[in-house]
């Protein structure tokens, strides 16, 4: 499944060819994603001109002055900017039509994915109760400090709660803890502050890593033979039980920790 680093190098890949351009035609092929299209996506937008494009966890948003759409792509999904002409495949579920004659066009072969219309409000239900963003100021060695006391949950379970943070999915939380020298099925609530600012300072660092990454190895979102191709990051742990430490040359041990694949060195990490 796509996570942070992958949706936001989706949408800096997509926004400079969105921003300023005007919705001519919403169509939609597949309503039935893992949630039914907004039924008023269609009359909403059209006509209306992109402002912005924003992320706010794994959900990206098209802006505009009535409102926005918000994207979800799922397990599978992707965006594209393509020629209006160009055919569309079989999972090829929703097209924006532009008025520069392109459209961005959604694909999503699973169909986890989603695509909703919020209104002015900018509320919607899956937006509540949402943890700070982790490259944000808001998220640092204190506050999971103070939102870890008396929880016995697994630390790598507590970074992976997205009341607590969001975007931090199971690739990112291995190597975030590897970075940070800390034992992924360790009591959240028994981490010291000190740990918890290394550990704070490892998840920014990883992440902002993978979307440098991201940007240089990407696809073009423009062009029509385009994939997602997210790109093979640097792993040190993620993928590689039973594979040397990188650090110390011992075997990663591999378990399962809330029924994810977790992988560790057990004499770096504490």
């Amino acid at each position: 499944m796509p996570e942070l680093p992958e949706v936001e190098t989706t949408r800096r890949g997509i926004e400079p060819h969105l921003l300023g351009r005007r919705v001519t035609r919403v169509l939609v092929r597949q309503p039935a994603l893992r949630w039914p299209v907004s039924v008023e996506l269609g009359q909403a937008l059209t006509g209306q001109r992109i402002d912005a494009v924003d992320r706010r966890a794994k959900y990206l948003f098209l802006r505009t002055a009535a409102g926005s759409m918000m994207v979800h792509l799922g397990m599978s999904g992707s965006l594209r900017v393509l020629p209006r002409g160009v055919a569309p495949g079989a999972h090829d579920h929703l097209d924006l039509d532009l008025d520069d004659a392109r459209v961005l066009r959604f694909r999503d072969p699973r169909r986890f994915g989603s695509v909703f219309w919020i209104g002015a409000s900018g509320s919607h239900p899956l937006l509540e109760n949402l943890g700070p963003e982790p490259l944000d100021d808001g998220f640092s060695g204190d506050y999971l400090f103070g939102v870890s006391r008396g929880r016995q949950v697994a630390v790598k379970s507590l970074l992976m709660n997205s009341h607590i943070v969001v975007g931090v999915g199971n690739i990112y939380a291995n190597e975030a803890l590897f970075d940070a020298h800390v034992r992924p099925d360790r009591p959240a609530g028994k981490i010291s502050r000190a740990r918890y600012g290394r550990l704070a300072e490892a998840v920014k660092r990883v992440l902002e890593q993978a979307i440098r990454a991201g940007g240089t190895t990407l696809r073009d979102f423009v062009h029509e033979d385009g994939s997602p191709g997210y790109f093979r990051s640097d792993l040190k742990v993620y993928g590689r039980g039973g594979e040397p430490c990188v650090a110390c040359g011992r075997l990663l041990e591999e378990s399962r920790l809330g029924q994810r694949s977790t992988v560790f060195c057990p004499r770096c990490q504490r």
